[in-house]
């Protein structure tokens, strides 16, 4: 799997930030840069005088279940969103079941940035949650360190497809159920269950536009990942 981590150009004492950093390249490191600590495979990113990580990670799910949502209340930047008006040539297509309110959806990626302490930089795409995206899915995909998977209780079986295709990538991913106001409530064990997921997999429940709870989700991803990635020594 490609890193999710970059690094700019040797050479340069004061470089500048590419305003747009690819977090799925893998330049060669600085070989007297000091790793961060949660640098796992990757390298640090020098800016400004201090190293940064840079992680790419998806934020992956179902239709309607909240993706764009979840970056928007994230985001420290002013996130990029596809979202397009949808149609009536969409109505057998798109499942609308249990999101008979949306009227939109998104074509190609949503992105988001957050920075979390010691300098970890997450890079969030929101990916479109269409069978017929695939393909367009798999590209983001690449150079992802991970996955947040939204589920929404009212149609959890919507999720499995989006759950094979992470696993299949192999990514190591967690699950954030988004709870809407009309969703129904059960336990996390319930959950688990239905979902198959594994004994290590996290599972948090979440409101997608509450920041705190949505960071919550993000961290326990994080987290999950950093204790999966074999970390670098000196």
């Amino acid at each position: 799997m490609d890193s999710a981590l970059s690094s700019p150009p040797e050479g340069d004492p004061d470089p500048e930030p590419d305003p747009d950093p690819d977090p799925g390249s893998d330049p060669d490191p600085d070989p007297g840069r000091t790793p961060h600590p949660h640098a796992g495979h990757g390298v640090a990113y020098l800016r400004g005088g201090r190293d940064q990580t840079l992680v790419k990670l998806l934020v992956a799910g179902p239709f309607g279940v909240g993706k764009t949502t979840f970056i928007r209340s994230l985001s420290e930047t002013e996130p990029l969103h596809t979202e397009e008006i949808m149609t009536r040539r969409s109505a057998g297509v798109d499942d609308l079941s249990g999101v008979r309110e949306k009227s939109t959806t998104t074509v190609a990626i949503d992105f988001g940035r957050l920075t979390l302490p010691e300098d970890l930089v997450l890079y969030m795409f929101g990916t479109p949650g269409q069978r017929r995206f695939r393909q367009l899915w798999q590209d983001i995909a690449r150079g992802a360190l991970g996955a947040l998977v939204l589920a929404d209780t009212r149609r959890l079986s919507d999720s499995f497809e989006v759950m094979d295709m992470i696993e299949e990538a192999g990514l190591r991913y967690a699950v954030a159920v988004n709870t809407f106001p009309d969703s129904p409530v059960h336990h996390p064990s319930t959950l688990r269950d239905h979902l198959d997921l594994l004994p290590d997999t996290p599972l948090v429940l979440c409101d997608a536009r509450d920041r705190d709870q949505a960071t919550d989700a993000l961290i326990a991803l994080v987290g999950h990942v950093i204790a999966l990635t074999p970390q670098e020594t000196a």
